[in-house]
């Protein structure tokens, strides 16, 4: 019902809080739990296998946010930002995407002008989990056109500064519970000190740190493609047909064999990019192939499902 109605999963996110999932990779010092991503990625597989909506929301403030403020920003925003959204007393959002401007993130539009000690920024970002939320965001903004890719900086925001309105929820196909929208910024005055690392570096750090948000979204898929396994087996034993359950049928059996095959191989995938990451090894390679392999087994798991189910399933 949440999910169709797109109603936030406001207890589940203050469940997560409590426990500890909001900053599991965050040291204990900055409010986390100090857990490592193969641990990271056996809890996001399993809230996603109930909800996927407020895996997302947990894998973003965890990958995206809390990851790149732990590694990139100063201890004054750690203090200030990073202690907070690992605790789970605040929400994060991470901004990257543009309307003109998606993978191509070079190309992006949002700009950040330094004047005295702030920065003023312009610009529009979209398909941002967590943006209506979220109480902070991370933003990415050119502060020197010229230079391309080299002139992106990085910034956190917080929400309720003037000029920085939100955006209607976006209608998604699924994983509605969460909100995506769009975030609208004229002249929000920034302060200097909400740069994170120095000028021009905003690029590398997005690069970073989408290496491992690739991590969690593969581990939240898993989760989605294992809860539609489950339904498989557990309806096929169920239903009956022709005086038999549908599971004593091959071709059922088939299908969730496959799916069974399938879901330990991206699970194995998955955790060797988690194990790659602890080990401080490059692991960029495998996570994108975690996420995209991860991926289309929860779609075609998915797919199974909703033929095992018969009319049901629509």
């Amino acid at each position: 019902e949440r999910d169709d109605k797109k109603i936030w999963p406001k207890e589940g996110i203050a469940k997560m809080a409590e426990l500890g999932f909001m900053g599991m990779m965050t040291d204990q010092k900055w409010s986390g739990e100090g857990m490592d991503t193969i641990s990271y990625t056996i809890a996001m597989e399993e809230i996603s296998r109930v909800e996927a909506s407020a895996g997302v929301v947990m894998s973003v403030n965890n990958s995206l946010v809390c990851y790149l403020l732990e590694k990139f920003a100063s201890n004054h925003i750690k203090e200030k930002y990073l202690k907070p959204l690992a605790s789970g007393d605040k929400l994060g959002a991470f901004s990257l995407s543009e309307p003109q401007s998606g993978s191509d993130a070079s190309n992006m539009k949002t700009t950040a002008k330094k004047e005295g000690d702030h920065y003023l920024i312009s610009g529009i970002k979209n398909w941002v989990t967590n943006g209506i939320n979220s109480d902070y965001v991370i933003l990415f903004a050119v502060t020197e056109k010229e230079v391309g890719h080299k002139g992106i900086s990085c910034f956190i925001v917080e929400k309720g500064w003037d000029g920085f309105e939100t955006g209607k929820p976006e209608n998604k196909l699924g994983i509605r519970a969460s909100d995506t929208c769009e975030l609208y910024f004229d002249n929000v005055k920034v302060p200097v000190e909400n740069l994170i690392g120095n000028e021009g570096e905003g690029f590398k750090i997005a690069l970073a740190t989408l290496d491992g948000g690739r991590i969690g979204i593969a581990a939240q898929a898993l989760g989605i493609a294992q809860a539609s396994l489950n339904a498989s087996v557990s309806y096929s034993k169920e239903r009956i047909q022709f005086g038999k359950p549908i599971s004593a049928n091959q071709a059922i059996q088939f299908k969730i064999a496959d799916m069974a095959m399938e879901i330990e191989s991206a699970r194995l995938l998955v955790r060797q990019a988690a194990w790659k990451k602890d080990q401080k090894q490059n692991y960029s390679h495998v996570a994108s192939m975690a996420k995209v392999y991860a991926s289309e087994v929860a779609i075609r798991a998915s797919t199974q499902c909703v033929q095992i189910h018969g009319g049901f399933g629509y």
